[in-house]
């Protein structure tokens, strides 16, 4: 079959991508910008267009139509693509949509919650092809046993994958286990409140047939409010005397990693794994690309003639949240380093409803120094008033410490390389480009 995927360079629609890919469909895909993981998807055989050109990315020749073209949710549905698909007549699936049929042919295990997501489905996905399960898994992240793919494609009936809440995508999956791992407010712009999230997920969870499984955090407050007393349910919590055995085990550092570890092992459990497996795969799990992810680097020149080594930790948090227990973690694994983060707020819609917890976060964070950029700008879901309300500059204003500083990004390099004494622990924050700064101290 040949797809067209419009947005394939968004971390999800990417790994639907690479599934087709490996099962021998033939694949194009636009996206506005170029990207690393346009570039990997280049070469596995994807015709990759960069801007979105109407029929001309669609068909080479009026011979060579796609027979499906799938979009990121985040397009608008006025996109000139989407548009000359339809005049075509051609099948148009959102990204939602077409996974959503890939869960009622698979087992289907899927990972929900405001956070976490990635780090459970990847743990899971890493202990079912340790445990001989063959599964297939589509994740929101690269996964370094995966061969640093965001796709695993097995051959068994499982599948794992992430179920995302925003615009209420996860209302399209079908699964046999939900991991609900923690529900909080975010996505304020799509959701408007709490109670709104919490209906989106409760009747999420009512998705599952009458065999199917509820593995739900006890520690979330939110959780235990929409929990189904007729469902079959299988809580978990910090306080089972597994978490004290995690803790010496996992590689990975955090109290929420310990949860996150704690998520999986009862998955294995519903699925009859050993526990000796389990925990094995588990104490070899090593991370997730931009989750907590830990390299180094060595810094030259600018006015310094010495070599400055420095320990990168690459991090996806861009919630209060997430900001708050990637930060603590740091902190609780280099208790004795200068710990800086570099931070850029993801959205601004998100800074602007969130804004009371990202300075409360902000001012107590464990650490030496924060490097506020500027917010990375969403396009299509960003509106006009609310980013004249709020910036970078105001929100350093607003948490008011000397530790707290704003930099524009493009002097955020020079700025490190004038001031880093060497030894310190520098936090890149954020889910936009940020990351892309690990390379050029690198």
């Amino acid at each position: 079959m040949k797809i067209h995927f419009i947005g394939i360079g968004g971390i999800g629609v990417s790994a639907l991508a690479r599934y087709y890919l490996k099962r021998g469909h033939k694949i194009s895909g636009s996206d506005l910008v170029s990207s690393e993981i346009t570039n990997a998807l280049k070469k596995m055989g994807a015709k990759i267009y960069i801007g979105h050109h109407k029929i001309s990315n669609l068909k080479s020749q009026i011979l060579n139509l796609p027979e499906l073209v799938i979009y990121s949710p985040a397009v608008s549905p006025n996109n000139s693509e989407i548009v000359a698909a339809k005049k075509l007549k051609i099948k148009t699936q959102s990204y939602p949509e077409a996974l959503g049929e890939l869960t009622k042919k698979h087992f289907t295990i899927a990972v929900a919650g405001s956070h976490g997501k990635s780090t459970v489905a990847a743990m899971i996905g890493i202990l079912l092809t340790k445990a001989g399960l063959d599964p297939t898994v589509i994740v929101g992240t690269k996964v370094k046993e995966f061969n640093d793919s965001n796709c695993r494609v097995g051959k068994s009936k499982y599948l794992v994958m992430e179920a995302d809440e925003h615009f209420a995508s996860f209302l399209n999956y079908w699964p046999k286990i939900i991991v609900l791992i923690t529900i909080e407010k975010d996505h304020l712009d799509y959701f408007k409140n709490l109670n709104n999230i919490l209906r989106a997920f409760k009747k999420f969870v009512s998705h599952l047939p009458k065999e199917g499984v509820l593995v739900a955090n006890k520690d979330d407050k939110n959780i235990q409010k929409i929990q189904n007393p007729k469902s079959k349910i299988q809580n978990y919590s910090l306080k089972q005397p597994e978490a004290k055995k995690l803790r010496k085990i996992l590689k990975v550092p955090g109290e929420f990693n310990v949860s996150n570890a704690l998520a999986t092992l009862a998955v294995a459990r519903i699925l009859k794994i050993p526990d000796k497996v389990s925990f094995k795969a588990l104490s070899e799990y090593k991370g997730s690309w931009r989750r907590f992810d830990i390299s180094s680097a060595e810094l030259r020149g600018t006015r310094r003639r010495t070599t400055r080594k420095i320990t990168i930790i690459n991090d996806y948090g861009h919630h209060p949240t997430q900001i708050k227990v990637t930060l603590q973690a740091a902190r609780e694994k280099f208790p004795k380093k200068k710990i800086w983060c570099v931070f850029q707020p993801h959205q601004y819609q998100r800074t602007y409803y969130l804004w009371n917890d990202f300075v409360k976060v902000l001012k107590e964070a464990p650490i030496d120094k924060i490097i506020i950029t500027d917010i990375y700008s969403v396009a299509g879901r960003e509106k006009k008033e609310i980013k004249e309300r709020v910036n970078s500059k105001k929100l350093v204003k607003a948490v008011n410490k000397e530790k707290v500083i704003y930099i524009p990004k493009k002097k955020i390099v020079d700025y490190l390389k004038k001031n880093l004494e060497g030894g310190e622990v520098i936090i890149i924050m954020g889910a936009g480009d940020i990351y892309n700064l690990s390379s050029k101290l690198k």
